[in-house]
């Protein structure tokens, strides 16, 4: 990696720096745009302590359940954790911490800390547990709970297709958390299905600029899961 040229050729250099301790955000909806082989080496290096900003804890033995397996996760902050029985036996031991937030001032808190917004006022929670705690404000009669946003020492996104640059472009529902994770990372690092050199993606619809992404990773292998899979009787 040198210079403009983001992309790197191991998930060793994808991750060079991480350690135990940091606060990482990690991109995807259930199963949907998970950045599958970051997610499997960081589980593979064994990292402690980690506080994870996540939409949710992916399901037993796949995505983020991997890391609860060996315990990495101190400290998770959440909007939806009910596909994974390992996570619900973790936070009622009090193994892991848990801060369940509503999932649209989820996604707030990281655009926000992308942007460089410290905190911002939301009407969401206000008068429940999740406001416990938080300044709160009236204005023009309605009562707001003051949030304050969020950040990471690394973010881990799922994009579809990226060029030498940076420049992320996502895939339908699979952009999901992604984008606004990837504005908030002290480093960034994208894994991707496709690189392109620079000037191959449309400028119109690239969804995250390069100047947000660290590193670029083409994945080896993605495995797509559905989470819960619906059919019809016969």
């Amino acid at each position: 990696m040198a210079g403009f040229d983001k992309v790197v050729h191991s998930y060793d250099e994808a991750l060079a720096g991480f350690k135990d301790g940091m606060t990482v955000m990690v991109g995807g909806f259930g199963l949907c745009g998970i950045p599958e082989g970051l997610i499997k080496k960081v589980y593979e290096l064994g990292n402690k302590g980690l506080t994870v900003i996540s939409n949710n804890a992916g399901v037993d033995g796949f995505g983020l359940g991997l890391w609860l397996e060996k315990r990495q996760i101190k400290t998770m902050i959440a909007s939806y954790v009910g596909e994974n029985a390992l996570f619900e036996k973790l936070l009622l031991s009090g193994e892991m911490e848990v801060i369940l937030t509503p999932q649209g001032t989820l996604a707030e808190k990281c655009r926000a800390g992308g942007a460089g917004i410290p905190a911002f006022y939301t009407a969401t929670g206000y008068g429940t547990k999740v406001a416990e705690g938080k300044p709160t404000a009236n204005f023009d009669g309605r009562d707001y709970v003051l949030e304050r946003s969020l950040t990471s020492d690394f973010s881990l996104v799922k994009a579809w297709k990226a060029d030498r640059f940076g420049n992320l472009v996502f895939r339908k529902t699979a952009m999901n958390f992604n984008p606004m994770m990837a504005t908030a990372g002290r480093v960034t690092v994208a894994e991707v299905e496709e690189i392109v050199e620079p000037g191959e993606l449309d400028p119109q619809y690239i969804h995250t600029p390069g100047i947000y992404v660290h590193r670029v990773i083409k994945g080896t292998h993605f495995e797509k899961r559905i989470e819960q899979r619906t059919v019809r009787k016969a």
